[in-house]
């Protein structure tokens, strides 16, 4: 569900341009924008016009293409007002007629009387559908705000976690400097998409791109190393803990062992780099994203190393270079 209640005027003021575009308008109703949509999913309804409303999913967008406006078309021609009285004596959030199909005038004054807003697109039925569904899954989808820093680091999208003061800013401005791109500092926005994909982005747009580096200030990233230095969203593929160094702890140094972090419901790799003087963050991080690219294509280093080292051992050759040592001294 939507955190706040989602209104058919939301949809309509949305500030949508390029392959998300709606380009919608209504054409009457509007008296009933205030009603709220509920499910992010479309129904196509030729059924309920024929007269048949068992399981009638009217709590969704009613999206009518060319089909359905021919067959409204014909049963208006032949007198059958009712079954249009029927159609919206249902709790309907709005009826969308795409290509630019104006239904008559009959129509339109039932959809007023009923209070359903009735909304035009000139796109086609199957671009709209898609445009539409991918919107209503963002604006649906699951959301929480993490405090951390979400950079873009070789095409692999790693959301930096840690204590405060650990240096997650000065890491993402090394990167930036070193080619990469700022999505999010500070307080980033994740949700979940499609259910299996975690999407990250600002939790304010306005300041997203700007970093606080303790000494200096607040900086606009992108003011200063360009906007190819920055991106709006960007998929969550790695989780990187910076954590101070920890003599009684002990760090995985062959990753053959498989972390994961839950993200709303969805496992994101995890791995925890300890920090000291002296170690390189931005180059282990840009080794780590590298690494997980190479997972996501089948490869993985350490369980490689470790088939290797097993092999070695059986050949005889581990057992002929150890009894084979010269131990006198």
């Amino acid at each position: 569900m939507a955190e706040k209640n989602f209104t058919v005027l939301d949809l309509l003021d949305l500030k949508l341009g390029g392959h998300d575009a709606l380009n919608l308008k209504c054409i009457a109703g509007r008296r009933g924008l205030s009603r709220v949509l509920t499910i992010p999913d479309i129904n196509r309804p030729g059924l309920a016009l024929s007269g048949f409303f068992e399981s009638f999913a009217h709590a969704r967008v009613q999206l009518f293409g060319r089909g359905e406006f021919s067959y409204l078309t014909k049963i208006e021609a032949e007198g059958h007002f009712d079954v249009i009285h029927n159609f919206f004596s249902y709790e309907i959030p709005c009826c969308v007629f795409t290509r630019s199909l104006t239904p008559d005038e009959a129509f339109l004054s039932i959809a007023e009387r009923a209070g359903c807003p009735i909304l035009q697109s000139d796109l086609e039925s199957t671009d709209f559908s898609i445009r539409l569904l991918r919107v209503l899954s963002n604006i649906f989808a699951p959301k929480k705000t993490l405090h951390g820093v979400l950079v873009e680091v070789s095409g692999i999208g790693i959301l930096l976690v840690g204590d405060s003061g650990v240096g997650k800013s000065e890491t993402a401005l090394e990167l930036v400097q070193r080619g990469h791109r700022l999505v999010a500092d500070d307080s980033v926005e994740i949700r979940c998409v499609n259910g299996n994909t975690i999407m990250g982005q600002g939790a304010n747009k306005l300041i997203s791109h700007h970093m606080e580096i303790r000494g200096l200030g607040i900086i606009n990233v992108a003011q200063l190393y360009g906007v190819g230095s920055i991106r709006e969203q960007k998929e969550v593929q790695l989780v990187v803990k910076l954590e101070n160094w920890d003599q009684n702890k002990v760090y995985d140094r062959l990753g053959t062992d498989t972390n994961k972090m839950d993200l709303l419901g969805v496992k994101v790799p995890y791995i925890e780099i300890p920090v000291k003087p002296g170690r390189n963050l931005p180059i282990i991080l840009e080794a780590a994203a590298m690494n997980e690219r190479l997972k996501s294509m089948g490869y993985f280093s350490a369980q490689e190393f470790n088939r290797n080292v097993l092999k070695w051992i059986e050949s005889g050759e581990a057992q002929a270079a150890y009894y084979g040592s010269d131990d006198s001294y």
